[in-house]
């Protein structure tokens, strides 16, 4: 069944939204990964739980409380509205910062429990060679958690293609603007076109299935990909 003009641009925004969420998440995740597995304090604790919320909580709630805290009266907005920028919410930049939000956990717990796998021997082993904390990281960590980095993007990438409650909260239903993949499905079986919505389903159930089928190609071991245990948090 060929794509719709709204099928294609809801799919190449949906895309966009997977790439460039998965991007600023791999980016935001990683440094705040590496503190997580080795740094010291308490605060952590706090911080890790925050990481981990977005899974138990309802995305509803998530993007009602970013639409709160970016709109026109939340304190954010207030910022941005001062600075001169356009507000975030039912834009394609307020998904993007949605679906950063809500994928965070997928990236996190990966790469966490990679780098707290790796030991200290590896880091201490390339600083008595003399190597820079940063060129330890890029030389050693990295290529030892490509799997958890390879797992990790693509869990994110396919949360975000999916993603629907809390994009619609902040971003609404826009044609070309924020109408996603997920939401051109809800607005078929609003219409009652139910052929055009399982087209649909299953091309986000094919793209979940492969996801699925990476991930255990990359930890062919079973090494555990979901939330660390209680006393990490």
């Amino acid at each position: 069944m060929p794509l719709s003009p709204a099928d294609a641009g809801a799919l190449l925004l949906s895309l966009k939204l997977g790439l460039v969420a998965t991007s600023l998440t791999l980016l935001l995740g990683t440094p705040l990964s590496w503190w997580l597995a080795r740094g010291e304090g308490a605060f952590r604790q706090a911080v890790g739980a925050v990481a981990t919320m977005p899974i138990v909580l309802p995305p509803t709630v998530l993007g009602f409380y970013l639409l709160v805290l970016l709109g026109p009266r939340g304190p954010a907005g207030q910022i941005f509205a001062h600075l001169g920028f356009r507000l975030l919410p039912f834009t394609f930049w307020g998904l993007v910062v949605a679906s950063v939000i809500s994928s965070l956990p997928f990236v996190v717990q990966p790469l966490r429990n990679a780098f707290e796998a790796l030991g200290p021997r590896p880091l201490e082993a390339a600083a008595t060679l003399g190597a820079t904390p940063l060129h330890a990281f890029l030389t050693v960590v990295l290529p030892r958690a490509r799997p958890a980095f390879l797992t990790a993007a693509v869990m994110a990438f396919a949360h975000a293609l999916g993603e629907f409650g809390v994009v619609l909260m902040i971003g609404g239903n826009i044609p070309d603007v924020t109408r996603v993949l997920s939401l051109q499905i809800y607005v078929y079986v609003e219409m009652g076109r139910y052929g055009s919505a399982h087209a649909l389903s299953a091309l986000l159930v094919a793209i979940a299935v492969v996801s699925m089928i990476l991930v255990q190609l990359w930890n062919p071991r079973g090494r555990r990909l979901g939330p660390a245990p209680r006393r990490h948090l």
